[in-house]
Order: structure tokens, then sequence, then C-alpha cells
């Protein structure tokens, strides 16, 4: 299309005149968008309120005496804010440095345990001693920031977190889901205006960057004490916000146990069989290096294949490819460019499958080798509660959701994850279509309901009632269709996208929208109903009272919003599915983590990818085992559907037999 330049528009000069800052609204779209540095900038701006200066009583202990006078007061106390600092940011391989505690606001202390030559400490032994029966009492609630980083540290020392818990970080990301950082900086600046201490101006950058106990202990006293201090002041704020908006429960009971669990699957970690990475990083080398001399003679001549601007010289200047997409930059190269381009000639496909290997050997064979611990011969990946706004965990160091699953490669780096002790195996338990079944639980179709309750292919079953027929005449086109739809159209997807995605005209995709919606009214009806609740309270719910501000939902009586939904409303409808999918597998966690300790079963939790748990056991309990782990998953929240879970079972995770689960038992 070509914009109408000739539109008359009469413009006001004087209102295009500088004039005051609204520095508050300033610091809301910062951090609304994550812009850390500028609103340092923004809180520098006349007339910006200054960062709140607070008095503060922090002194450190070194005698044993003293520390045991403190934990004696923490002891009559109903709560206290506790801190660990440490010598790395994974908390596995970390070494305790020192403890704070907080127990009124602008009260703290910090308690060494190791500090450079010559400065006074108390012995690591002696302190655990004295504070670990404060640390495990059940009855008194532990305030923290990121307490799963502090439970894992605690654990390398022998020590157990017990009791309720409250946890600032998890507690600020139930309140607004959206929000991109729940940082005690973070937090500090938007609760109080306050600017915490930098952790980079107690232990430097660059060159002149030491470990924590290397830092002077005054200098390591005010971080330390202050990092205890904040989630105490936070914690009356942050529990009243969360009684207002009804998420105390979910907070109480779902995501600070959910802490527990977690702790104990990053402490355990998963066995890496390092040869077998490096076999696969020197396979996927000679493919790299294969598909390098393949696309240099494409390509005529030799060029950096990583860098976007020659490769963009190479596609459009050189070959005379046509530009589908123009970037900031210049002219894309992405992977959807690339498949497009790759119907006019062979490059741009060995372009897209070196990308694939070099992604491959670069993010997991070469880099889970790197972070095998020394130690325990293990990947201890970190799962995180406060990334995903729908409620599901991600991960990181390494990231195991981007493994590919249905690639022979994919499945190759999957081997390398074994059992250990050797003879132990691992037991995959895999909710199946578990969003489809949430979706037929809301709307309570009765299509949908049927197929699911008949365990029927519930792709070849929708293929049927839309087009008028009976299963056993699906076509696979048929049911390719219908499964794009299904996994598609709950999301907003376009007859233009499901066009191109099952390669079809956008008349037939849009023909095939429509029956689709004929046949199942009650989709529509329940994905109107999701729109109603967003644009009328701003926010929307998953099937534990999760909450998830939305915010551009447009009045659901006025807007088409069967067919064309925008970004917000795409976003308002995956969040109740998938954020309701992300409830059930954390009360699965849950309940399988408490049956394991209960029983004293031989089995540990390790893994929880996607809808997928990973179990590691003794096979001679397997039976048992697979049992109560499928007992537990089914049941975990009832839906009007059945649930099936698909459990497979192997020495490693790659490859796995099925069980089939009516014969468990012989």
């Amino acid at each position: 299309v070509r914009l109408d330049d000739r539109v008359p528009i009469e413009t006001d000069w004087e209102q295009a005149r500088v004039g005051t800052r609204d520095v508050q609204r300033a610091r809301e779209i910062c951090d609304e968008l994550g812009f850390r540095t500028l609103a340092q900038r923004v809180a520098a701006f006349p007339g910006a309120e200054a960062p709140e200066q607070w008095e503060t009583r922090y002194r450190t202990v070194t005698e044993a005496g003293e520390l045991r006078e403190i934990v004696d007061r923490l002891t009559r106390l109903p709560r206290f804010s506790f801190d660990t600092e440490t010598t790395d940011a994974n908390p596995r391989a970390a070494r305790l440095v020192g403890f704070s505690f907080s127990w009124e606001t602008g009260t703290a202390c910090y308690v060494p345990v190791r500090s450079p030559d010559g400065q006074p400490c108390i012995e690591e032994t002696e302190a655990i001693a004295i504070i670990r029966p404060l640390l495990e009492n059940p009855g008194i609630e532990k305030i923290g920031q990121n307490l799963k980083y502090d439970m894992i540290v605690l654990r390398n020392l022998g020590v157990e977190l017990t009791g309720p818990l409250f946890d600032t970080m998890v507690a600020d990301y139930l309140l607004d889901a959206g929000q991109r950082n729940h940082g005690l900086d973070d937090l500090a600046r938007r609760y109080f205006s306050h600017q915490n201490i930098r952790l980079r101006d107690v232990t430097g950058r660059g060159r002149s960057e030491r470990l924590m106990n290397q830092v002077h202990i005054d200098r390591v006293r005010d971080y330390a004490a202050e990092d205890a201090d904040v989630p105490f002041r936070l914690y009356p704020i942050l529990r009243q916000r969360m009684a207002e908006m009804e998420l105390e429960e979910l907070f109480r009971d779902v995501e600070m146990p959910l802490l527990k669990v977690l702790a104990a699957m990053e402490y355990n970690g998963v066995r890496v069989d390092v040869e077998v990475l490096k076999r696969l990083s020197e396979t996927f080398a000679a493919r790299i290096e294969v598909l390098k001399r393949r696309i240099h003679e494409l390509a005529g001549e030799t060029f950096n294949i990583d860098s976007p601007r020659q490769m963009a010289v190479i596609l459009f200047d050189r070959l005379k490819l046509p530009v589908i997409r123009k970037t900031a930059t210049g002219r894309g190269t992405s992977v959807e460019v690339l498949e497009a381009l790759a119907e006019h000639h062979e490059l741009p496909r060995q372009i897209i499958e070196y990308r694939q290997f070099a992604k491959l050997r670069g993010t997991y064979t070469e880099a889970l080798i790197r972070l095998v611990n020394d130690e325990t011969g293990r990947v201890h990946t970190s799962f995180m509660q406060d990334v995903a706004a729908t409620g599901r965990l991600s991960s990181r160091d390494p990231n195991l959701q981007n493994i590919p699953i249905r690639t022979a490669t994919g499945r190759e780096i999957r081997e390398a994850f074994v059992a250990d002790p050797p003879d132990w195996q691992l037991l995959s338990a895999d909710y199946s279509q578990i969003e489809l079944r949430m979706l037929a639980h809301f709307t309570g179709d009765e299509a949908l309901t049927a197929a699911f309750e008949t365990g029927q292919d519930i792709h070849a079953a929708v293929a049927a009632e839309i087009h008028g027929t009976t299963i056993d005449l699906v076509t696979p086109e048929m049911r390719r269709a219908a499964k794009s739809v299904n996994f598609g159209i709950i999301y907003g997807q376009t007859p233009f996208g499901l066009a191109r995605s099952i390669g079809i005209s956008k008349e037939e995709a849009s023909d095939f929208i429509d029956a689709y919606f004929a046949r199942y009214p009650s989709v529509e009806k329940f994905t109107r109903s999701v729109l109603v609740e967003a644009h009328e309270k701003g926010f929307v719910s998953t099937i534990l009272g999760r909450r998830r501000r939305i915010d551009g939902v447009r009045d659901p009586s006025r807007a088409n919003v069967r067919r064309f939904l925008n970004f917000a409303e795409r976003t308002a409808i995956n969040t109740v599915i998938q954020g309701s999918a992300a409830d059930l597998i954390k009360l699965a966690m849950l309940h399988l983590h408490e049956r394991i300790g209960q029983e004293g079963l031989p089995a540990r939790l390790l893994l929880q990818i996607h809808d997928e748990l990973v179990v590691e056991l003794d096979p001679a309990r397997q039976s048992e085992i697979a049992k109560i782990v499928h007992q537990i998953m089914v049941s975990a929240f009832p839906l009007r559907v059945p649930i099936q879970v698909d459990l497979s079972i192997g020495p490693n995770w790659g490859n796995t037999r099925p069980i089939d689960f009516p014969r468990l038992g012989d």
C-alpha cells in the first residue's frame, strides 16, 4: 500500500514546544519496558523524586557469643529475613562467604565466615552449628529474595531450610507476571524509590573484579545487610497486595512449596555423558565444514556465513533473489526469509542447515561439556519461576527447554543425559495434548469431550466432525489441517497463517476455520468470554487463579474477535490455556516430590521440560514408581476430560521405550 500524503492536516506548532517532563510516567515506562539504565537517567531529571535515603543500623557480627544472642532473639520472633553471600552465582559451585539477617525495618547484621586475610570472621563450621537450629525451625517464617539460591547453598552445607517461606521475587512475579524484572534492585526502586548498593560497586568489574570473600568486610556488610533489610521492608506490602488480588493461596500452597522441589532438583542435577557430547560435537563440526564448502560453492565465492550483511550481499546482489523483508539495518536474512527464498535457490536451504548445526554445537554439545560440575559430574540447570508470564517454568545454564524434540539430532543430544547410578533408569512422563484437554475443559464442548473420553485421535476426530465423515475416512491431509487448526485457531491464527502453515489457499483456509467454529461454537464462546474478562477487568486468570495483566484488548461486543485477534487478545487466550497447563504440572511436581519423600522411594525428580517430567529411579521398583507417577499426574487437578500421560523408560533421556500403562503390573 501507499500512504496518502495529501491528507489535509493542521499543525498546532505550540503543542510541539518543549515543556515539562512527566518524570513519574517516564519511570513507569522504563520499569514496564525494562530500561534500567534509562531509568537511572530519568531519576536524575530536575524535579524527579530523590532516591529515598534510609536510616539504617547495620553491624558486623564476628564473635560466636554475639551470634548466639542474635539467634536466640530471632528464635522468639514469628519471622525474619536472611540472605547468603557467596563466591559464585551458581549455587551448586558456590562457597559461603557470610550470612545476613534482618528482623525489623532498618536493622540488620552481617555474619562473615570468610574474609580477606587479617580480618575477623566466625569459622564456617562453628557459624553453621549456631545458625542451623534457627534455619531448620519449622515454626518461624523465613523471608528472602530468590530463596531457592540460598536453599541450595545451605543444602551444600547440610542445612535444610524449613518452615513457611516468603520469597519477595516470586511474590512480585505473581502480582505482575508481565513485569520484565523482579530483581531486588528493581523492587527497591519501584516500591521505595531507593537505589540499592550495586554488586559491581562492591566486587568491582573487569580486571579489578574480586570474589566476595576478597572484599573488606565493612563493604560487604552494607551490601549484605541491605539484601536482608529490603525483603523485610517489602514483606508487608507484597503480602497485602497479594491478599487484595486473591493470590495468597496460590503463593502459599503452590509457588512457595515449589521452591523446595526446584531446589532439590537443581541440587541433584542430571548426569551427562561427556564422551557422547564430545562425539556429537565432532560430528556436528564435520557436518558444518561440509556445509561451509557447499555454501561457498553455491555462492561462487567465500564469505562469512555468520555475517547477515555479507549474506545479504550474496543472496540479493549476487544471486538476485527477491528481498522478502527489510529491517532497520538492511535486508532480512532470518529463518523465515531463508525458507521463503529456498523455493528459488538451494543456497538458502543450505544456510538454514548450517545455522541449525552451528547452534546445536555451540548451544548444547560444547556448552553442556563446560557446564558439567567437576565434583558431581552432573549438570545443574536453574529452573526459574519468575520469567514466563504464563506461569510456566523456564531453565537456564543450560536452557533445556529448547533442545529439539522431534529431530534426530535433538534425540542424540538427549541421549547424553543418562541415569546415575549406571544401573538406574530415566522415566519420562509427558502430558498428552494437555492444552487441547484444557480447551475442552474450559469450553465444555460435547464433541471435544467425547473424543477425549473415548480415546480417539483428537485431530482425526475434529477433521471428521468438520468434514461430516467418519474417522476411518479421514485422509492424512484432512488430519494435518485439523491439527493445525486445533493448535492455531485458539491462539488467533488467521486464514493467511493457516494457509501458509499447511500449504493450502487462503480461501480454503478461511472455509476450514468457518467450518471449525460452526462445528465447535463453544470454542468461540469461550474465546469471547476470555476477551470480555480481559477487556473489563484488565487481566485474565488461570485454573488456579494465577493472574496476568492484559492491555489492549478491544471491546468484544464491537470487534470481530473470532477471526482477527490482535497480539493482546492472542496473549489473553494463550495465558488461560497454557497457564492452566503450567498450574497442573506444578501441582503434579509438588505431589510427586512429597510422595517420594514420604515413602522413601528410590527415585528423584530431575527435570521439568514443558509438559514432561523426568524421574531417575531404581529399575527394581520400576513398575511401582511408574504407577505412582502416572496416578499423581492424571489426578493432580480434576478436569472435565480424562488426562493422558505417556510414559517411557530407558538408560538415557533420548533412548526410552514406551510403557504400556495397562500392563505396568505384568
